[in-house]
């Protein structure tokens, strides 16, 4: 079924939004500093979390299986943007019960107003595709301080850079075409912007993470898709301030920090605590601004977050526990918390992130 939301602002009136929307809520409630926003893959929809009370203090999507105005289907990420938010509208895989037995698409980037509205989206609803103003299962976004959108578009295996009038400006990988020779990606889960204008990819399938110029020189990796490597299936990267960087190795059920020259610098185990699956597969770790480590840890159903002394201090969702109600999650697939972008491109400027 085909399915496409009008984009209901100018690109001159959402970039003045964008451009004015930086302030933040006061109170519990949407948008406030120190709430988290997760992508609940399964549960088709996006939510907004207050930590201290675990209420959902807003969200996005119906729970509907089908790509439509008001729903997202198996949503793998999220970002604040001012007072919008980028999701991205994965898709779900085959077998997926009970809803997508045999797959459900949604392929769409989306930023959504407060109000549930759709008011910009790149590619279309329920079509997989590598034309104009398509995707195929694009798993992560992120807004670039341009105004433009990093799409990590892992079916496609391609990272593209489109503007809001939808042109595409940048792009590293082949289109349809995976591997490990000269920009070529294989199935690719996410890219990060950085200070230094390069892009940072989790190359998921060649297990690897790699550092690339605008005219995709490799300049630094961690990992490699032509021996044994020392990550599997690399979820997501993130660069952080002091030089660092923070890979989630999924199949191996690891968060490790690695040094500029390859040296471990802290990991941590998602699958050691109690009730916990061999291969909860996490998907997303982030450093905060307090030097925790917030993490999706998939099908263990939780989002956690972690110390440096390897001590859960907060989880959302749990451990184990399918559900929508109080408390439960569906495969979080991403979490942030607003107004914290430490290791993280943020939307506007760089010079308003820490350490930076």
């Amino acid at each position: 079924m085909k399915v496409s939301a009008p984009i209901r602002l100018s690109i001159s009136a959402l970039s003045f939004l964008l451009a004015c929307g930086t302030a933040l809520a006061q109170g519990n409630q949407f948008n406030t500093s120190g709430n988290i926003l997760i992508a609940d893959q399964f549960n088709n929809r996006v939510i907004e979390i207050n930590p201290e009370n675990h209420r959902i203090v807003w969200h996005f999507g119906n729970g509907s299986s089908v790509a439509g105005p008001h729903s997202v289907v198996g949503t793998n990420d999220a970002q604040r943007v001012g007072p919008l938010t980028l999701i991205a509208g994965t898709g779900a895989p085959p077998g997926t019960e009970p809803t997508c037995p045999n797959g459900c698409n949604d392929n769409r980037v989306m930023l959504v107003d407060q109000n549930g509205n759709i008011v910009w989206q790149y590619g279309k609803a329920g079509v997989t595709g590598a034309g104009a103003d398509e995707l195929n299962t694009p798993v992560q976004n992120t807004f670039l301080p341009s105004f433009h959108v990093l799409i990590t578009d892992q079916g496609n295996q391609r990272v593209i850079e489109v503007t809001l009038s939808k042109k595409i400006v940048w792009q590293y990988g082949m289109t349809g075409v995976s591997g490990c020779g000269a920009d070529q990606l294989n199935s690719p889960n996410s890219a990060e912007l950085l200070p230094n204008g390069h892009i940072l990819i989790a190359d998921e399938n060649n297990n690897r993470v790699i550092e690339v110029t605008r005219d995709h020189k490799i300049v630094w990796s961690y990992g490699t898709c032509l021996s044994s490597s020392p990550i599997s299936g690399a979820a997501f990267a993130s660069r952080l301030p002091n030089g660092h960087t923070l890979i989630t190795d999924s199949n191996n059920s690891r968060i490790v920090e690695v040094t500029h020259g390859g040296g471990i610098a802290w990991q941590y185990f998602t699958n050691l605590q109690p009730g916990s699956i061999s291969q909860p597969l996490p998907t997303r770790a982030v450093r905060l601004r307090n030097g925790n480590t917030l993490i999706s840890n998939q099908f263990d159903d939780q989002v956690i977050e972690v110390n440096p002394a390897k001590d859960i201090v907060f989880a959302q969702g749990m451990i184990g526990v399918v559900g929508r109600t109080f408390d439960e999650l569906n495969a979080p697939y991403d979490a942030k918390v607003i107004d914290d972008y430490t290791g993280l491109t943020p939307p506007f400027s760089f010079s308003d992130t820490d350490g930076e």
